[in-house]
């Protein structure tokens, strides 16, 4: 298999992160230059019609885009160690944590970044700094309540790692661009950035 992938990109990293608390050493990453726009050529359309990073291309030649979808296709390919959940109602449980990590916290913060720092004007063409100010709102809002969640739990969706804490991760180091870390207002959040950070899925890129 080939994952081509963006390495500072939160959506491919999701994947790279999950494939490497899985141990995977297997699969060949391809990175795309998103900058000079690769991933809009004919070539790579022919794998990835909406010209999206990861896609994921199988053996046989078939192909997988969307982050979630990958890591559900590698989650069946490589079973352990499990990151989304052994029965109906974790992986269900997980599923909640992770879509709220991606819709109201990852979300929030990629586009806080995309539209306001100044490392990619260039690429982003219509930045618009109203939108980047309500994202950005709406991304503290949720590190609040993430930070009372972990106040109860180790990780997101419970007492070990998975799937949602990998979400959320992306979007955190993400917003790095944008001189942004959990400090000593949101402790739990904190404590759980820096556990994160020793671990494979905090030691990828970037």
């Amino acid at each position: 298999m080939k994952l081509y992938s963006a390495p500072y990109a939160p959506n491919p990293r999701r994947v790279t992160m999950f494939l490497a608390e899985k141990g995977v050493s297997d699969i060949e990453i391809i990175n795309v230059n998103l900058q000079s726009g690769e991933h809009r050529g004919p070539d790579f359309r022919e794998m990835s019609p909406l010209a999206q990073v990861p896609t994921l291309a199988l053996d046989d030649g078939r192909t997988l885009t969307e982050s979630r979808a990958i890591c559900t296709y590698l989650e069946s390919v490589y079973p352990e160690p499990n990151l989304m959940g052994r029965d109906g109602y974790e992986r269900g449980f997980i599923e909640m944590w992770d879509r709220r990590a991606e819709l109201m916290f990852t979300l929030p913060l990629m586009m806080w970044v995309r539209h306001l720092s100044p490392v990619l004007a260039a690429v982003e063409k219509n930045q618009n700094a109203e939108i980047g100010a309500y994202n950005q709102a709406t991304a503290m809002k949720l590190a609040k309540f993430f930070d009372q969640r972990l106040a109860e739990s180790e990780f997101l969706a419970g007492d070990r790692l998975t799937i949602a804490d990998i979400t959320a991760l992306a979007g955190m180091d993400f917003a790095k661009m944008m001189k942004w870390r959990p400090g000593d207002d949101l402790p739990n959040l904190r404590r759980w950035r820096l556990a994160l950070a020793e671990r494979p899925c905090g030691k990828t890129a970037p």
